[in-house]
């Protein structure tokens, strides 16, 4: 049913008649002191009848008067409340700002519930790997995302290698779309590209550079290790670009590590 036609059906199970929505509508204009409240009769008709979309104040006093939830009709509309965060994630703001949305009524996403319990935290893992159950939590600001497209790391504690840019215990976002390499370009450190390696001992994000067969994962300059060499694809694989980090900030207390 169209949206008017849904309203109608509401108001005829509710026993309402036009009047008496009338009459309810200048009860609320009344009481909020505007006018813009009121449902006029002919209005009323033409919102249910023909199509016409109800001014904001209108369907506020529908909702009101109907007991429904606004968000809910807004949908009938085609206006999903629910995706205004992410919605505002698309369109870029220069001047640096709050963020005025609230967390509740935003909808959710599927995050890790249950991870491996063997999991070892000292190293950098495939997170998504040992992710045993999935489950919904609203988290606004990610409905823009397309979080099917990504997989999950987790950066080791014992895990120095790309400190300070990525802290360890760091969550990291891999986008496993974006694996080759050299096809980006970049100024400066903030700008290389990161990747999420597996090779023989285990994971590593690291920036890189492949000259031939040879792939080298170079550390951070600030980090206390040396640049790693392996044949590639024979003795490495790319699981694909680090695009989004979640960590902690501050120095962490750099422990020894088996590196």
């Amino acid at each position: 049913m169209e949206a008017g036609q849904k309203l109608k059906a509401v108001r005829e199970r509710l026993g309402l008649r036009y009047r008496e929505v009338e009459q309810a509508s200048l009860v609320l204009a009344e009481a909020h002191k505007n006018d813009e409240y009121a449902v006029a009769l002919s209005r009323l008709s033409d919102i249910e009848n023909k199509g016409t979309v109800p001014s904001f104040f209108r369907l506020y006093s529908l909702c009101a008067i109907y007991r429904l939830d606004l968000l809910e009709v807004l949908k009938w509309y085609g206006v999903d409340a629910t995706k205004l965060p992410g919605d505002a994630l698309r369109v870029e703001v220069n001047n640096t700002h709050t963020i005025g949305f609230e967390t509740n009524d935003y909808g959710s996403i599927q995050i890790p519930l249950t991870l491996d319990p063997g999991i070892d935290l000292r190293k950098t893992i495939h997170l998504s790997r040992l992710i045993q159950r999935w489950g919904s939590m609203p988290l606004m600001l990610l409905n823009a995302l397309d979080m099917k497209k990504y997989r999950y790391g987790l950066i080791g504690m014992d895990d120095w290698w790309m400190h300070p840019i990525l802290q360890p215990g760091a969550l990291v976002l891999i986008d496993e779309s974006r694996r080759k390499l050299g096809a980006e370009t970049w100024t400066n450190e903030h700008d290389r590209p990161i990747f999420f390696f597996e090779h023989r001992l285990g994971f590593l994000c690291s920036w890189c550079t492949l000259e031939g067969e040879t792939l080298t994962l170079q550390p951070h300059p600030s980090s206390i290790y040396a640049p790693k060499f392996f044949s590639y694809p024979g003795e490495i694989d790319i699981i694909g670009q680090v695009t989004g980090v979640a960590m902690r900030l501050g120095p962490g207390r750099r422990r020894r590590s088996r590196f």
